[in-house]
């Protein structure tokens, strides 16, 4: 017996490239609106994704009994995880090729970035782009954010990745008949994300965007994803957008399922979970500390200083990557701050990247408990957290991602410097492409910057050090053990 259900797997990323397709219909639809020439790119973008799509499902054929059961096993699930973030990389990125002076190269580095949520960018002359490639952006964006939500609530926790199963919910029992509660968890979360979507359109385009802007721009912003329409980003549309932006990535670092939780009990309890009082706590309190040392360095007013850092201090909090001025012009504390805002992340069950919220209050946890067994040997200090035990599991579970984040880090930046890039865009790089955040540090990859001029095999190293990122490492380091592939 194989240790992997191929024919399992190649069904369902058949069903993912089929959707794939119908969704390059909507710049399809739009390229022939505009008359921008791209029309038949797509047309051929959306033949080659449709015919793979079908080969795929031709050699799944036979397996819908099992499909319909969820009858997979952990190494289908980490393969199944992996391969469907590639696979739908390598064909999203077609349409992007279409641009002048865009290689394969960049046109992958731009949908890893995208699907991911990264927000990375080697794309310049954004106010200029035909508006079927704008809006494919945002929508791979988009796709990218509700892809991770429904991993995050129903995969991660399953696989056991770096403390995940803290979350664990009835959604994530993929035991016995798990389907229609999966079904039912991953309906309301679209409708829910969806519904979001639309009021943030709403909003940006009450602010002075247009529809178009508005719709890019919520995609983006809700998924924590950080592509915009310009090359200003958002530092092109009005302040009152600033605040709309602000509020919408603040509600796309929020878990989710949370969501759908206080709507079904018509309760405010969100706001009591550890997490979520931890996230809003770090922004309140950066935001103040930064807005403060701003209106004092800087020839702004309060109002604007707080505008700002809350949109810049969210945006990278969040793994949003939207850019509003350049923070590094701030002083020293902004560059510390906002270097070590890069490792924290959103909350787990958002559509946020990075280390997430919980693993530091998981660790101050198990410190503050060897702390107090160093006073008392013989006590007894249960470790909880939201009313949930902490198991030895979760911890060493969360140590093995934690040392496998600084380790990636680590090599990357090395590879990165034998390329010859500077050493700050190299450390910076390598973080903000593990944690998807989107802009590092530095002249060349910095707010005011973008990515084009890095080598080619850079691009890539990062393309895969944003994967590694969104599939929170463990995932696709897994498949590197022989004892995986092994019978």
């Amino acid at each position: 017996m194989s240790t992997i259900n191929y024919r399992l797997i190649c069904l369902l990323i058949g069903l993912f490239l089929s959707k794939l397709t119908m969704l390059m219909v909507i710049p399809l639809g739009l390229s022939f609106i505009d008359h921008d020439g791209l029309t038949f790119h797509y047309v051929q973008s959306a033949g080659v994704t449709a015919i793979s799509a079908i080969v795929l499902l031709a050699l799944g054929r036979g397996t819908r009994r099992s499909l319909s059961q969820l009858t997979m096993r952990v190494r289908d699930m980490f393969m199944l995880t992996t391969l469907t973030w590639l696979v739908m990389t390598a064909f999203a990125a077609l349409p992007l090729i279409f641009v002048p002076h865009t290689s394969y190269t960049d046109a992958f580095f731009e949908t890893m970035s995208g699907v991911t949520t990264t927000g990375s960018t080697v794309m310049s002359g954004l106010d200029a782009l035909p508006r079927s490639i704008l809006i494919w952006r945002s929508l791979l964006q988009w796709l990218g954010g509700i892809g991770f939500i429904v991993m995050g609530v129903g995969i991660l926790p399953f696989l056991n990745v770096g403390g995940m199963r803290l979350f664990q919910t009835e959604s994530s029992d993929w035991s016995d008949k798990p389907v229609p509660q999966t079904r039912r968890y991953t309906q309301q979360l679209l409708w829910l994300y969806i519904g979001l979507t639309l009021l943030c359109s709403l909003c940006y385009w009450l602010t002075g965007m247009s529809l178009f802007e508005a719709v890019c721009h919520a995609m983006t912003t809700l998924s924590t994803g950080g592509f915009s329409t310009s090359d200003s980003s958002m530092a092109e549309f009005s302040s009152a957008s600033h605040w709309v932006g602000s509020v919408f990535m603040l509600l796309g670092g929020l878990p989710f399922i949370l969501f759908i939780l206080m709507i079904r009990r018509r309760s405010l309890k969100i706001w009591r979970d550890e997490q979520v009082s931890g996230y809003l706590a770090l922004i309140a309190v950066t935001t103040l500390i930064l807005s403060v040392w701003m209106w004092q360095v800087e020839p702004v007013d309060y109002i604007d200083a707080l505008r700002l850092t809350l949109f810049n201090i969210v945006s990278v909090i969040t793994t949003t990557g939207f850019a509003l001025g350049d923070y590094t012009q701030w002083g020293s504390l902004a560059v510390v701050m906002f270097f070590f805002l890069t490792f924290v992340g959103g909350c787990s069950g958002s559509t946020a990247g990075g280390l997430k919220i919980f693993r530091f209050q998981v660790a101050f946890k198990v410190i503050y408990q060897h702390m107090k067994r160093l006073v008392h040997p013989a006590g007894i200090f249960p470790r909880k957290y939201n009313d949930r035990e902490i198991s030895d599991e979760i911890i060493t579970s969360m140590i093995v991602l934690m040392h496998l984040f600084f380790l990636t880090w680590v090599l990357l930046s090395l590879a990165l410097a034998m390329l010859g890039i500077e050493p700050l865009t190299a450390l910076t790089g390598a973080l903000t492409a593990l944690t998807n955040v989107g802009p590092g540090l530095g002249d060349q990859i910095g707010p005011s910057g973008n990515f084009a001029d890095l080598p080619d095999t850079a691009k890539w190293l990062l393309s895969i050090a944003m994967l590694l990122g969104r599939l929170e490492i463990t995932t696709a380091a897994v498949l590197l053990l022989p004892t995986f592939w092994r019978k």
